[in-house]
C-alpha cells in the first residue's frame, strides 16, 4: 500500500511537472514570436530615421528628434526580450539535443546571427508544443477505452547489462502508458549478467507469482534484446508454454550477434579479467549470480546456431519479432562506436544488433523513421526518454499491446 501511494504521488508529480513544462513552452514561444516580428519592424523604423536624420552627419540633430530615440530605445527592447526568450527556450526545449546545444549556445551571443537562431529554436520548440497537445488530445479521447486492457498480463523482460530497478525504469516512459491505457504490467526481474538458463528459472517463478496475484492463466511476454532469448528458453525447455499466451521480441539477437563474435577474438585472460570486473559491480548492484562471460557468449552467433536448433518455436504460443534501425553512427551518441563496428563487419543494424539477426517467427518489419538518425538499440525502449520526430515510442507500444488485446489475448 505505501508503495502503490508512492507510485500515485510520482505519477501526480510528473503530470504537474509536464503540464508546468508545456505552459513555459508555449509561454516563452509566445514571446518569442511577438518579439521576432516586432525586431525587423523596429528595425527599419530605427534605419529610416537614421536616414531621415542623417545621424552619420548631424548626430546632434539626430538625438533632437524624439522619434529617433523612439525607434532605438524600441529595437533595443525588442531585441531585449527576443534575446531573453531565445535564453530560456534553449533551457527548457528538449527537442534541443546536446550537439545542438552547444552549437546554439556557442551561436547565442552573436549579434543578428541569434535572430536565426531564434527562428530555428521556435520551430523546435513548436514541434514539441504540437506533440504534447497531441498526446493530451488522444489521452483524453482514448482513456475510457482502456485499449490496453489485455486477457492476460503483460511481462516486460529486459535485455542484458540492466535490472529492473525502481526508480530508474528500463522501460522508460513505457509502462506509465500502458498502465494509463489499461494494461497489467509486470516485469522479469532477471539478472542483468545471469546465463539464459539462471534468468528463464527467474522468470519461470515470477510468472507463476503473476497468475498467482492476478488469476490468470498467462501471460504475454515482451521482451527486448537477450531477454527474447530468456523467454525462448523459459518457453521451450522449461515447458513454460502453457502459461504464456504471447512472446513479441524487440530487437533480439536470434541469430547471435556479430559484435560479439568480434570481441571474443580478444585475448580470453582479458576478456576474463573484464567480465570478472562487471560480476563484481553488477553483485553489487543486486545479481546474485553474476556470469558476465557465459552470458556475453551466449550471445554469439555460434550459440545462436544451435540455441535455435535445439529450442525451436513452442506450439500454442504467439510468436512476433521487431528489428530496428538506425542509419549512421551519430544517431545515437551511446551507440555509435558499436554501429560502426557491426556496419563495416556485418550489416544494416540497431547499434547492437543487426536487422537479420532479430528477425524471428512472424516478423513485423523494421522500425525507423525517414529522417538520418533513425531508430537504435536503446530508443525502443525510451532509454534517453526523448521523442523523435516520425517515431512515437510510447505509441508503438500502446498499438503492439492493442493488437494483442484485439487477437484475444
Amino acid at each position: 500500500m505505501k508503495q502503490e501511494n508512492m507510485e500515485k504521488a510520482l505519477e501526480s508529480a510528473r503530470e504537474s511537472a509536464s503540464r508546468l513544462h508545456l505552459f513555459l513552452l508555449r509561454f516563452l514561444t509566445g514571446i518569442l514570436t511577438v518579439f521576432l516580428l516586432l525586431v525587423p519592424v523596429s528595425g527599419f523604423w530605427m534605419i529610416s530615421q537614421m536616414k531621415t536624420y542623417s545621424i552619420f552627419q548631424d548626430f546632434g540633430g539626430w538625438l533632437r528628434h524624439w522619434t529617433s530615440i523612439i525607434s532605438l530605445l524600441a529595437f533595443l527592447f525588442s531585441y531585449f526580450w527576443m534575446f531573453t526568450a531565445l535564453f530560456w527556450l534553449c533551457i527548457i526545449c528538449r527537442r534541443l539535443r546536446i550537439a545542438k546545444r552547444i552549437i546554439v549556445w556557442t551561436m547565442l551571443w552573436i549579434p543578428l546571427f541569434n535572430y536565426g537562431l531564434a527562428l530555428y529554436v521556435r520551430g523546435l520548440a513548436r514541434q514539441e508544443i504540437d506533440h504534447h497537445l497531441h498526446k493530451i488530445r488522444l489521452d483524453d479521447v482514448r482513456v475510457e477505452h482502456q485499449i490496453c486492457k489485455t486477457c492476460y498480463p503483460l511481462l516486460l523482460v529486459h535485455g542484458v547489462g540492466f535490472r529492473d530497478f525502481h526508480y530508474f525504469n528500463y522501460w522508460g516512459r513505457i509502462p506509465r502508458e500502458l498502465k494509463r491505457n489499461g494494461a497489467q504490467v509486470y516485469y522479469g526481474h532477471q539478472e542483468a549478467w545471469g546465463t539464459v538458463e539462471d534468468n528463464a528459472e527467474i522468470l519461470r517463478r515470477n510468472i507463476f507469482a503473476i497468475c498467482q496475484e492476478t488469476g490468470a492463466k498467462k501471460v504475454n511476454i515482451i521482451a527486448h534484446s537477450k531477454g527474447g532469448l530468456d523467454a525462448r528458453y523459459l518457453i521451450s525447455r522449461l515447458s513454460m508454454a502453457p502459461f504464456v499466451a504471447t512472446l513479441t521480441t524487440i530487437n533480439t539477437p536470434h541469430r547471435g550477434s556479430a559484435l560479439v563474435e568480434w570481441l571474443m577474438k580478444l585475448p580470453d585472460g582479458i576478456y576474463r579479467m573484464v567480465c570478472r570486473w562487471i560480476d563484481s559491480y553488477f553483485k553489487a548492484l543486486g545479481d546474485t549470480k553474476p556470469n558476465a562471460y557465459q552470458a556475453s557468449r551466449q550471445l554469439s552467433c555460434h550459440y545462436a546456431k544451435v540455441f535455435n536448433e535445439n529450442y525451436p518455436d513452442a506450439a500454442g504460443v504467439y510468436y512476433q519479432s521487431y528489428a530496428s534501425l538506425m542509419k549512421h553512427g551519430f544517431s545515437s551518441k551511446l551507440l555509435c562506436i558499436p554501429y560502426w563496428i557491426l556496419k563495416h563487419i556485418d550489416a544494416p543494424n540497431d547499434g547492437l544488433v543487426t536487422v537479420e539477426s532479430a528477425q524471428w517467427t512472424n516478423f513485423r518489419g523494421v522500425v525507423t523513421n525517414r529522417y538520418l538518425r533513425g531508430i537504435s538499440h536503446g530508443d525502443m525502449i525510451d532509454l534517453t526518454r526523448e521523442d523523435y520526430r516520425e517515431f512515437n515510442v510510447l505509441e508503438f507500444y500502446v498499438r503492439l499491446v492493442k493488437e494483442l488485446a484485439e487477437k484475444g489475448f
